[in-house]
Formats: C-alpha cells, structure tokens, sequence
C-alpha cells in the first residue's frame, strides 16, 4: 500500500480514495497508477497513525514540502490531516500544503477554511478547462461555485494559498 510517495522536490500523502467527484482531469478516472507512483488505490484507508509512521521513515529535509494529496480528496479526513500537521510539527520544520478540490465545507458540514493555521492550500481545478471537466459531486452541485468560495474564504482569511494547481 502506497502511504506516501515522492514527486518532484515534494513528498505526497496518500490518505484515502474517497471524493465525492468524478472529474475528467483526475487521475483516479483513467487508471490506478500514476506518473507518481505504481499503485496509489488503496486496499483500506491507513490509520493516521500508521500515516505518521510511514512520514516519520522518510528524512523531510529533503523535501520542500509536505504534501496531502494521493487518489481521493484529502478532506474527507480532514480531522486526520490536522492531527497530522500538528504531529509533524513537533519533529519538521517542513512547509504542508493540501491539495484540494475545495468541498471541504460541505465534505464537513461546516466552515472549515480558518482551521488549518500555517497548512497552504492549493485547488486542483484552477483553470478553466479543469472546471469545464469537474463532474456533478455527492452534493448536487458541479463542486465548483463551493470551491471557489472555499479558496476565496482561504485568501480572506490570510492563510499562505500558493498558485492554485
């Protein structure tokens, strides 16, 4: 099971395969690989304890940043993630970013964008093409009018929100 995995200068975090899109742009729709790793799907959903476990093998001085990612979307666990940054931060000095598609609030049922101090943002469907191709969610709605109040709650709320991805 692939927990975390390297790309680029970043190390990513696999944390589940749950999300409540289908976008066409995703990679999650065409295979259960990736250019990042062999198989990112993932045979049950990793304890954020094991999820530390397994960041805690890895030495993140070597990496820019922490990246929370993988085959689903991120805040689904989002209790997890926290837990997790929190975790991290008492051994790494390492930049966290989430990537996400910015369902959080709805994903949560509640306001969730001023909870994660310090952890960058970024939104995986920024362009309009990737907009275009963002499928109908959970929720009834194409998931992008809620996403871009998410990130624009992010920048309000002056969290670190680097160029969305």
């Amino acid at each position: 099971m692939t927990i975390t995995y390297e790309y680029g200068k970043n190390l990513y975090v696999n944390l589940t395969n749950r999300c409540p899109n289908r976008c066409e742009f995703c990679l999650r729709t065409h295979s259960s690989g990736s250019i990042y790793a062999d198989d990112l799907w993932l045979e049950r959903e990793p304890t954020k304890e094991e999820i530390l476990e397994d960041i805690k093998k890895r030495d993140l001085s070597q990496y820019q940043q922490l990246v929370f990612c993988g085959y689903g979307e991120p805040t689904c666990r989002l209790e997890d993630v926290l837990w997790l940054c929190d975790r991290v931060k008492e051994f790494s000095p390492i930049d966290m970013r989430l990537n996400t598609n910015g369902l959080s609030d709805r994903i949560n049922g509640r306001h969730t964008a001023p909870e994660p101090a310090g952890l960058k943002w970024s939104l995986s469907a920024s362009t309009p093409p990737m907009r275009k191709s963002t499928r109908p969610c959970a929720t009834r709605s194409t998931g992008w009018k809620p996403s871009r109040q998410f990130s624009g709650l992010q920048r309000k709320q002056g969290c670190m929100c680097p160029k969305c991805t």
